[in-house]
């Protein structure tokens, strides 16, 4: 499939899922808004349920991103966490669609596609939370502080955090360095918490 076609076909169905969920999405508006014949479309995917699967394996090499871009030699947890911050705004920005796509999944309740969604939701976080504390100095934490709770106290904020923006937004376009700042004066109180005196 030619790139331009490819992204046409990928914008048009994404638009479409976020928009109607995947029982109510109509073939018919993804062709009409990607400037294709229905009959080329399943040229390329078998069904619906197959173009779905495509985007949601589409988003998360996108998402992929993230962990290609951050500086695994940065050993400060909260200045890597503020790291990852700033590159997922990047590819935000960039993909907005990708990210309204990945998170209407949340809602999505058709059968047909909610243990493809559930299994993906689970290994994308269960993965990304484990690369991130790759190469970490945790000689910063104080001694009296269990480091495995400590991740699980920060694991439980930024997952929290991230659920209750997500309620606020209506598009990933609207997504501004403002929520990095409100992250932030959560993470200070975090790192106060943690980090032995002289550290923070």
């Amino acid at each position: 499939m030619k790139i331009d076609k490819q992204e046409r076909i990928i914008n048009a169905a994404m638009k479409e899922f976020v928009k109607s969920g995947f029982d109510k999405a109509s073939t018919n508006e993804i062709v009409k808004e990607a400037e294709i014949s229905k009959g080329s479309l399943f040229n390329y995917f078998m069904n619906k349920k197959d173009l779905y699967l495509f985007l949601i394996e589409s988003s998360v090499k996108i998402v992929e991103q993230i962990y290609d871009d951050i500086d695994f030699n940065e050993q400060d947890l909260f200045k890597r966490i503020g790291q990852i911050g700033l590159i997922k705004l990047k590819i935000q920005k960039r993909y907005p669609l990708i990210f309204d796509f990945l998170k209407s999944l949340g809602d999505e309740t058709a059968a047909e596609v909610k243990s493809e969604i559930d299994q993906m939701k689970g290994n994308i976080l269960e993965d990304g939370l484990k690369r991130i504390y790759q190469n970490i100095d945790w000689s910063k934490f104080r001694d009296d502080i269990d480091p495995e709770k400590a991740i699980h106290i920060l694991n439980w904020s930024m997952v929290g955090f991230a659920e209750t923006q997500l309620e606020k937004l209506d598009s990933f376009e609207n997504v501004g360095v403002q929520i990095l700042d409100e992250w932030n004066s959560y993470a200070e109180i975090l790192k106060h918490s943690f980090y032995k005196q002289g550290e923070e």
